[in-house]
């Protein structure tokens, strides 16, 4: 009964606004498929965009800004890949610090999600998708930012940007952007406060076909939680700071052509406490600190009816720890090389297309990978159906340090030397159709995962381990968008079942592979109620697998971020916020074993010029 009344005061919104346009200024959008484009209990990262997304599934813990795995289309956190730019961000420690981006989303673009053939172009090292983000032009202005609110919730933020024209260019311009973010909070649990600051800095050139952008950011989180990776009722912390350097340059042509060239090197250090309250003496138990450095190119150039992509990229690690020491390395080069040439047919009545090529991945460690690639598709000129198309995508990547450097014998994380180069295939139909007001995607896919990282739990062994699987995944994705003069709605619908096969390794139960939704419905909802107060409600409504490590809060989950805004029309560019994060308070534990951080209130106020 309680879902009913949850969803009557989701969707009762939606079908009492559609009525009389009201045009109200524009804020800033991280994602459009999300209401809430700002959380409650931080300020803004990459990764918030990411919370009610209709094809990701995030599961966080505490806060998703403070740690938060990204899953897509099944895969688990270390099968998704980030992109800025023309370079791939990562961790080659866990996957756990692959969302650590420590940028501004007002530097960003809004993200997209790549699969199949266009994964292929995309992040490397990523299996089942890529999340990517280009840099934001610069424009003359800026924004400041300020909450409180619950569990003794304190946030601001300032982004400022300034560009003029180049003397003596025609149509160049230069410009400069800083943002400065703090948040601090007690938490909604005893001993899960969390303390985050964020400082970037970019200088950017420009003219009408080119962008160069040269970045620096720093960011340092500290958070606590119960249970954060282990079931063992320990009251644990992570102290993370991450450096990002990048130079990035994009040249655009007609006809769809463009060149991309970057150029990164990324720091990361982590020190991780399982328990807070044990004495640690000179060193800590676990230390870390990750170095990353590569280079990528991303390319389109036509040749005659042709056109032909091209993506080549090179990166090293390497790794200091104090515990994962197990290994055979710590450290690795890396090359990947991507060649998917593509032809077009024009007809009457839409275009046809045929993109076909191959994937090279090889590391100094792990071995090479050929990982082929086709896609045929078919797009309609005026119809109801604008677009078909099949696929079929293979992917690869390694495993990182965690997995393969902690002691196979003894510890909480148990590693195993032995991992190698995992592989999925992918194949997938898909259509774009549009009627009563409505774009609509679905997509069927089945995707084969051979030798999988996952973390397991066996009974009467205190310690997760890294095992090998073999997963046959099957799914289904649909996300709906419609635009009403006084409401704007994007609805997603997901559905997924796994078979899995260990390789006769003990598995009771699994902390990542086997966690999965196997029905995800999600409505983000905007709802203009007068020219000046917006009501923001996102939703996911959700089934999870069968888990025994799920311990509080059952498989179902009904999890509301909603907030009202008050823009008073005599002040232009001001916001005021009431927001919350788990409006029901649900305790669905989004990892298993992991505790749901509570119902979570902030007022805000905001302003942009």
């Amino acid at each position: 009964m309680k879902w009913v009344l949850r969803l009557a005061a989701t969707v009762c919104p939606v079908l009492a606004g559609a009525q009389d346009a009201v045009q109200l200024p524009e804020f800033g959008v991280n994602s459009p498929r999300i209401s809430n484009q700002v959380p409650v209990g931080t300020f803004a990262m990459p990764v918030s965009a990411l919370r009610y997304d209709p094809r990701v599934d995030l599961h966080g813990r505490n806060l998703a800004e403070a740690q938060a795995d990204v899953t897509v289309r099944g895969g688990t956190f270390e099968n998704t890949g980030f992109q800025v730019g023309a370079v791939t961000l990562g961790d080659p420690q866990t996957g756990h610090y692959f969302a650590e981006i420590p940028v501004a989303p007002a530097m960003l673009t809004a993200p997209v999600l790549a699969t199949g053939t266009e994964l292929a172009l995309g992040a490397a090292n990523a299996t089942a998708g890529a999340i990517s983000q280009g840099w934001r032009s610069i424009r003359s202005g800026g924004s400041i930012a300020a909450a409180v609110g619950s569990f003794d919730l304190v946030r601001g933020e300032v982004h400022l940007g300034a560009e003029m024209a180049w003397k003596n260019t025609k149509g160049r311009r230069i410009g400069a952007d800083v943002a400065v973010a703090h948040s601090a909070s007690d938490g909604s649990l005893p001993y899960g406060e969390s303390r985050f600051d964020r400082v970037n800095g970019r200088i950017q050139t420009r003219d009408a076909n080119s962008q160069t952008d040269l970045f620096a950011g720093y960011q340092a989180k500290f958070f606590g939680w119960p249970n954060l990776y282990t079931p063992f009722n320990s009251n644990e912390t992570e102290n993370l700071q991450t450096v990002l350097l990048a130079l990035n340059h994009r040249v655009t042509h007609g006809a769809g052509e463009f060149l991309e060239a970057g150029v990164f090197h990324r720091r990361h250090r982590d020190d991780y406490a399982f328990n807070r309250f044990a004495p640690v003496g000179p060193v800590h138990p676990f230390q870390h600190t990750t170095w990353l450095s590569g280079a990528a190119l991303s390319a389109r150039h036509s040749l005659g009816t042709w056109q032909v992509n091209l993506r080549a990229e090179a990166a090293a690690d390497r790794l200091r720890s104090t515990s994962l020491t197990f290994g055979r390395y710590n450290s690795r080069t890396s090359g990947r090389v991507v060649v998917l040439p593509e032809r077009e047919w024009r007809e009457t009545d839409g275009v046809t297309r045929l993109r076909f090529g191959a994937a090279y991945d090889a590391t100094n460690c792990n071995g090479a990978a050929i990982s082929p690639q086709a896609e045929w598709a078919r797009e309609f000129a005026g119809r109801g159906l604008r677009q078909v198309r099949l696929g079929f995508a293979q992917a690869s990547q390694v495993p990182t340090y965690t997995a393969l450097n902690s002691n196979p014998a003894a510890g909480l994380f148990r590693g195993n030397a032995g991992l190698g180069r995992q592989t999925s295939r992918t194949v997938e139909a898909a259509a774009v159709a549009a009627a009563g007001g409505w774009l609509a995607e679905a997509a069927i896919f089945g995707r084969r995962d051979e030798a999988l990282v996952d973390w397991t739990f066996r009974r009467g062994v205190t310690a997760r381990t890294a095992n090998a699987v073999d997963l046959d995944v099957a799914g289904v994705e649909i996300v709906a968008r419609r635009e009403w003069s006084r409401v704007d709605a994007v609805l997603g619908y997901t559905a997924l079942t796994k078979t899995p096969d260990y390789r006769g390794a003990g598995a009771d139960a699994s902390f990542y592979a086997l966690n999965y939704a196997r029905h995800r419905l999600t409505a983000a909802v905007t709802l203009r109620l007068t020219r000046e107060v917006t009501l923001r409600m996102d939703n996911v409504l959700q089934r999870q697998a069968a888990n025994l490590l799920r311990n509080v809060g059952g498989r179902d989950a009904f999890l509301t971020s909603s907030a009202v805004a008050y823009r008073p029309s005599a002040w232009p560019g001001l916001e005021f916020s009431l927001q919350a994060e788990n409006l029901w308070n649900e305790a669905f534990q989004s990892v298993p074993a992991v505790p749901a951080a509570k119902r979570q209130v902030a007022f805000g106020v905001t302003r942009v010029w």
